[in-house]
């Protein structure tokens, strides 16, 4: 699973990318092409078990990013930017919200909500384009030859095209089990959850006043969006120690980092959460799809697991903060032996039991 990291140019995503994913980009010769990366999940309750644990080994999840080409007239008139778009499982579209007459910017002037009003037309008519095209062959079609198959196509493709003209992301269409598999092999960029992340100046970071103006259309169109100063990240990033890094957040009053929200919010955008296994040797995080059953959950630790499980035994990490050790957390009766049919919580703390 993958999210693609969009934005018009001198919006910062680079930036942004970079300290996502701790490499250097060096500059591309030619057409420029997707950069693919990986990103440490950060979670603050990972950090929590490590510090109960100190395990010899930490393993975070993490999370496959693609910085794309940026969103001009050229990669637009060419198409390679939908193409790119298509290939990925989320959209996270950087705009920029930060004033500095040393960048330029390609409008003349700076507009957040204007610039993500503008990308998300762009995408809405790329799907549009795609239903009537495809729409005029199956008519054409049709007219040859009467399909029972093509004529359901049809339909839905019909009811598509009335959605999108309403201005409207397919996302918030929607479809029964056989329509969702017609629709698969379709390059439908709008289908696709999208997080926007508005680059902001250091002085902005506790500022509502954007969050609050854009949070009507976000509300409407499922799309989730925060504040990120890719700059102030950049330089949290480059200090030494975690308590250098905690300080500079204290001076600047921010109580969580960027990067976490961040990537909590493409993990929703993908539908995953986060569960964890613990002990002296590793604490590790894993991800598994949101209403996962356990056995699901083992899987992805191993297949043996999956493959003889026997009983999943369960630790709430809230109750085991609260608690403070797995002792007193047994001794009050807060350690729950869980089955086949168990579904797994965001934060859940696994043992799984099995035998092959």
């Amino acid at each position: 699973m993958k999210i693609g990291i969009i934005g018009l140019p001198q919006t910062g995503k680079k930036t942004l990318f970079q300290v996502l994913t701790g490499s250097e980009l060096r500059e591309q010769s030619g057409a420029p092409k997707p950069v693919p990366g990986t990103a440490d999940i950060l979670d603050q309750r990972f950090d929590k078990l490590v510090s109960m644990y100190h395990p010899v080994k930490e393993s975070r999840a993490r999370l496959d990013l693609v910085l794309l080409p940026k969103i001009e007239q050229e990669t637009i008139a060419r198409g390679d930017i939908f193409r790119e778009i298509n290939d990925v499982d989320a959209i996270c579209h950087v705009v920029r919200a930060f004033e500095d007459d040393a960048i330029y910017h390609e409008a003349g002037s700076v507009d957040p909500i204007r610039d993500a009003e503008m990308v998300n037309s762009e995408l809405l008519l790329h799907d549009q384009i795609f239903v009537e095209k495809r729409i005029e062959r199956l008519e054409t079609s049709l007219k040859k030859i009467r399909d029972d198959k093509n004529q359901l196509e049809l339909e839905l493709l019909q009811r598509m095209l009335t959605h999108l003209e309403s201005e409207t992301p397919l996302r918030l269409m929607e479809f029964n089990d056989d329509e969702n598999l017609q629709l698969r092999s379709y390059p439908l960029i709008t289908r696709k959850e999208m997080i926007i992340a508005f680059n902001v100046a250091e002085d902005q970071l506790d500022d509502s006043t954007l969050a609050d103006k854009i949070k009507p259309v976000c509300d409407k169109e499922k799309i989730e969006a925060m504040l990120v100063s890719a700059q102030v990240e950049s330089e949290i990033a480059q200090l030494d120690s975690e308590e250098e890094k905690l300080e500079f957040m204290q001076d600047l009053g921010i109580e969580e980092p960027a990067l976490e929200v961040l990537t909590r919010l493409c993990l929703r955008a993908l539908g995953r959460i986060s569960f964890f296994t613990v002990g002296p040797e590793e604490v590790h995080q894993w991800l598994v799809r949101v209403n996962s059953p356990a056995p699901v959950a083992a899987g992805a630790i191993h297949s043996d697991l999956q493959r003889g499980f026997i009983r999943a035994e369960v630790m709430k990490y809230d109750e085991l903060i609260e608690y403070g050790s797995e002792a007193e957390l047994k001794k009050a009766g807060k350690f729950h032996v869980q089955g086949k049919e168990y579904i797994v919580d965001d934060g859940d703390i696994l043992n799984i039991r099995f035998k092959v």
